[in-house]
């Protein structure tokens, strides 16, 4: 039976996620086999494991980080926010319905079944269980039939650590009323708290853990200082979107109201040369070198929000300065002419006009493609996978990727000005990439990189920082006795 610990946090976006990812590194570097576990995951940021079954990005990040292959058992439910109050439920990686959010409670007491199994499942196969709760254990209208914090330690009986975030201010007070805040069986399961995000003197600090530790008479198991890493954040609540320093290369990606699958641009980001601008107005075009429409998990809604806030129109002033432009799933979609919806699966509307610039017909269906995919791209490999719903016909233009199985993907225009995909992760592929960065570079009359990048190589080396970092802040001896190891 594996040994486990579960990392909750004082609200969303603490660090939960990176804290795992960083045990998850750290225990496979110490020898153990670590797998990452969360009940239920509420992103648009997605993947498809080796079994075409879809599962939370961060969940993947961490299994990258334990050097495992992602298994749809480490985030068996996945919320994918389709309006303001409504989400599509998949359930162990395939769909199962689209409810709101009083629908979805009255499920839960049907799908704890389903969370046990997918825990028991990883925790016959790995040493270790690193658990991430969700948003705040604190959220006493949630605690009936919670499956995603306190409950879900209690039910794997599990050790709790609770970090804080004290960049956005209050971090005592958070992490005093969050313990506060719990019934007295679920603060014995706290065993210890991690202060994240720090910047400044430690020492004007340690007056402040010291008294917080004789307050909830629980101890302080490190500080973890602010530090720029290029790993995956979960979801949208990210500084990416707020960058806006020109580069060498400045890619504009539209920021879609319901944009999905953000960690497409991750390797471009990366990149030193490369600045990624996430685009909601006019002044964000300036200086475009390549424009980018993302996917989308409501695409009629995207597409009347590019026409309504007028985006449609500079989106076609770039198109006649010659700036290329890509669609990726949803954004492939909107590059042709029309997108229909006759079940409204979408939206109440039967048909919306598309931008026009390929000469393709979409038709969202019920049916949820979800498949991974490797093809050629003008004579060289490319991988990716698709999570779609809706079919694309193309017209008078050709397919963009020859993929396996005599299969094709995409459309591009004439000019080769105009392309889309329906392949995320394309620009993991390092020589697509490069290629995309290098012909910007020559246009604008500037020097090539002699050293290529490999994003693997980042990536990994990333998560080794990661690791080094938590090492040498927290107390990982105190970690591993919570752990009974």
């Amino acid at each position: 039976m594996a040994k486990n610990i579960m990392i909750v946090g004082t609200g969303s976006s603490v660090g939960k996620s990176i804290v795992t990812a960083a045990l998850c590194r750290i225990f496979k570097q110490d020898g153990y086999s670590i797998s990452p576990f969360k009940s239920q995951n509420m992103a648009l940021n997605s993947y498809v494991t080796e079994n075409g079954e879809e599962m939370g990005r961060a969940q993947v990040v961490q299994a990258e980080a334990a050097e495992i292959e992602p298994m749809v058992e480490m985030n068996p439910i996945l919320l994918k926010p389709t309006s303001d109050v409504g989400s599509q439920v998949i359930l162990m990686g395939r769909v199962h319905r689209t409810l709101t959010a009083s629908e979805y409670r009255k499920e839960v007491p049907n799908i704890k079944g389903i969370v046990k199994k997918a825990y028991n499942e990883l925790n016959d196969k790995f040493d270790i269980v690193a658990i991430e709760g969700a948003g705040s254990p604190a959220e006493i209208n949630l605690r009936e039939n919670d499956i995603v914090n306190m409950g879900l330690a209690e039910m794997v009986d599990s050790p709790v650590i609770l970090v804080g975030d004290i960049e956005r201010g209050g971090v005592f007070a958070s992490i005093y009323g969050t313990i506060m805040l719990l019934e007295p069986e679920e603060r014995e399961r706290i065993k210890g708290f991690i202060i994240n995000k720090f910047r400044g003197d430690i020492e004007i600090l340690n007056p402040g853990i010291k008294m917080l530790e004789e307050k909830i008479n629980i101890p302080c198991l490190g500080v973890l200082p602010f530090t720029k890493l290029d790993i995956d954040d979960e979801d949208s609540v990210t500084t990416r979107f707020n960058k806006n320093v020109d580069n060498d290369v400045n890619i504009g990606v539209i920021k879609l109201p319901f944009v999905s699958n953000f960690s497409d641009f991750t390797p471009l980001e990366m990149e030193r040369r490369v600045n990624v601008r996430y685009i909601t107005k006019k002044e964000d075009f300036d200086n475009i070198d390549f424009l980018i429409i993302p996917g989308s998990k409501n695409t009629i809604k995207d597409m009347e929000y590019i026409i309504k806030s007028d985006l449609d129109k500079l989106i076609y002033k770039k198109h006649k300065e010659g700036i290329p432009i890509m669609g990726i799933c949803g954004g492939y979609q909107m590059l042709g002419e029309e997108i229909s919806d006759p079940l409204h699966i979408e939206s109440n509307m039967d048909r919306i006009n598309g931008l026009g610039l390929l000469s393709t017909k979409t038709v969202i269906n019920e049916k949820k493609d979800t498949l991974r995919v490797s093809g050629k791209l003008n004579g060289e490999s490319i991988n990716g996978y698709e999570i779609h719903m809706g079919k694309t016909e193309r017209f008078n233009c050709k397919p963009f990727i020859e993929l396996e199985g005599n299969r094709f993907d995409g459309a591009i225009n004439d000019k080769g000005t105009v392309y889309g995909t329906y392949l995320h992760g394309i620009f993991e592929n390092d020589n697509f990439r490069i290629n995309i960065i290098e012909e910007i570079l020559e246009k604008k009359g500037l020097e090539k990189d002699k050293d290529k990048t490999s994003f693997e190589e980042i990536k990994q080396g990333e998560y080794n920082k990661l690791a080094d970092l938590t090492r040498t802040n927290l107390d990982m001896d105190k970690i591993k006795e919570i752990m009974g190891l």
